[in-house]
């Protein structure tokens, strides 16, 4: 690392990289709070790592298969909290839209990916944005497809922001668990290299890209280059619809419209959310406007 780095910029450039290892958000809801029946179930992950999930119920053969982003869980994050609102002061409550598709008919399975929630640690502690992650989306699939009901459901996938990013990496490793996936709801996925360089430089350190990632590096992780959804998304293969805060500022366009771009199928759509710069906004979005989400999963899941 530079020696011509002060020390202020160094120390903030460490608790950048301390972001691979995200402290865990609490569960503070569960669908109980929406009125909604639901069991507490388990299921290993691709690799064994041991994953904590609900799973909602519905009269139909309909099931959407949710996850999460990193730093968050299955019920969201606690962002009106201290401390995680020093990293984002909006509270995120996904049992909302769990709510929303049981009215409309389906049964939900959610599930905590490694590291986060409830569910096991796994490599180190180190949130891979999707790049270790990728075997939970798997185990998710291995669980349903082996389990004697819901083995018969018609299957739709709701995986924002890294969640949607180890979608993408599974798909590309292992494209024979989502042959009969019907459609695919991502919202906001990322780019590490776009999201770290837009939030280093809200920092006052958005020169230190390469120190950043020699620092990430030495705590375990990735760089942020290697974290992208861009050479996996060519591999998705049904019908898929991403969302994105517009002027987010952790990150660019660009980045979301790069992966839109890259997805090969011809049923593809992309809807940018505007009227707020705050990227939490956008996983809310859905508990709040789900028309779109609605009609898409209803459009392909027949």
């Amino acid at each position: 690392m530079s020696n011509s780095i002060d020390a202020e910029s160094l120390a903030i450039i460490h608790a950048l990289a301390e972001g691979v290892k995200p402290k865990r958000a609490p569960i503070l809801k569960n669908p109980a709070d929406y009125d909604l029946e639901y069991e507490d179930i388990f299921f290993p992950s691709y690799d064994g790592i041991p994953l904590e999930a609900w799973f909602i119920p519905a009269n139909s053969n309909k099931l959407i298969i949710c996850n999460h982003p990193m730093t968050m869980n299955r019920y969201g994050f606690p962002g009106h909290l201290e401390p995680w609102s020093q990293f984002s002061d909006v509270e995120v409550d996904f049992n909302k839209i769990y709510k929303i598709l049981h009215t409309a008919g389906y049964n939900v399975l959610t599930y905590d990916m490694r590291n986060h929630g409830l569910s096991g640690e796994a490599n180190g502690g180190i949130a891979g944005a999707g790049l270790y992650e990728w075997r939970d989306v798997i185990g998710a699939m291995q669980y349903v497809q082996n389990h004697e009901k819901l083995k018969d459901m018609i299957v739709g996938l709701l995986n924002p922001c890294a969640g949607g990013n180890a979608a993408m990496v599974a798909m590309a490793k292992h494209p024979e668990y989502f042959t009969d996936v019907k459609a695919f709801v991502c919202p906001q996925p990322c780019s590490m290299d776009y999201g770290m360089k837009e939030i280093a430089t809200l920092q006052g350190v958005g020169e230190y890209m390469d120190e950043l990632d020699e620092a990430q590096r030495k705590l375990g992780g990735f760089t942020n280059k290697e974290m992208s959804p861009h050479p996996y998304a060519p591999s998705v293969s049904m019908p898929t619809f991403i969302t994105q805060v517009h002027d987010d500022l952790w990150t660019m366009p660009e980045d979301v419209q790069t992966t839109f771009d890259k997805l090969t199928v011809k049923e593809k759509k992309l809807f940018w959310i505007e009227g707020t710069t705050k990227r939490f906004d956008g996983y809310n979005y859905f508990g709040e406007h789900p028309e779109q989400m609605l009609d898409f999963f209803d459009m392909y899941m027949k």
